[in-house]
């Protein structure tokens, strides 16, 4: 479990998780690409004649460009591949990726019980997302934990993307916490845990979100399903286990 040495209860205790939302609660890149599917066969269904190999190429090659939030995706294929925007095709391809994005938009194992056994130990819960503000809480509300988190920034929040510590600032601030109480767990070691690391907070590794094959995390604590953070704070806080006394 532990990538980093493991603590002993002693010192400050830790009031806060701070998650990342993509790849840590849900599986964004399975969404993204199931979405992209669906669109590109409802695309051709409605007329568009190109190999889906080479719609599919064109598509990321946009988000390349542009970002992968970016909303404007299926108006530049389009415009790339058949000189304008057909108003069929794009609506065909809208309809299906929309529909296809809520059925792949779940969970990762674990995570509604995890979240709720935190809730339990009185820990306050957050997100910081680089995704724009109205997609983080699309995502959130998808996935019906709209609810649960005290504090969610989002790009537009702070205008600036991790690893700034801005983002993580800001959530310390809007709950009075200091770093030394706060967690963050994360799938992107070069943004989630060293944004959080650079103002003193300790990270978790998501390495089930990982798309990377990341080896060396650099984060405090590597897990393989987001369950073990419970152990983590209730060691982290000094809090015995279950049946022990």
């Amino acid at each position: 479990m532990a990538a980093g040495q493991a603590a002993s209860g002693k010192g400050q205790m830790i009031k806060l998780i701070i998650f990342d939302l993509d790849n840590t609660l849900t599986d964004f890149i399975r969404m993204k690409d199931s979405s992209i599917e669906a669109a590109i066969k409802a695309m051709i269904d409605a007329g568009l004649d190109f190999p889906a190999p080479r719609i599919h190429a064109e598509i990321y090659q946009i988000y390349a460009e542009e970002g992968i939030e970016y909303q404007k995706v299926f108006n530049k294929l389009l415009v790339k591949l058949i000189g304008q925007v057909d108003y069929r095709i794009l609506a065909a391809g809208i309809v299906a990726y929309r529909k296809a994005r809520e059925a792949a938009l779940v969970l990762y194992p674990h995570v509604n019980r995890t979240l709720l056994t935190l809730i339990k130990r009185q820990i306050k819960l957050a997100v910081v997302s680089d995704a724009p503000r109205q997609e983080a809480w699309l995502r959130l509300c998808y996935l019906q934990l709209q609810h649960i988190f005290d504090v969610v920034v989002a790009f537009e929040d702070t205008g600036e993307h991790k690893p700034s510590p801005e983002p993580f600032r800001m959530v310390l601030s809007r709950l009075g916490m200091k770093p030394e109480e706060a967690l963050m767990i994360g799938d992107w070691p070069e943004r989630d845990i060293v944004g959080a690391s650079e103002l003193g907070i300790k990270t978790v590794f998501a390495r089930y979100g990982d798309t990377f094959g990341t080896r060396d995390s650099g984060a405090d604590y590597d897990v393989e399903d987001i369950s073990e953070l419970i152990k983590i704070v209730d060691n982290l806080n000094g809090r015995e286990p279950k049946g022990k006394r």
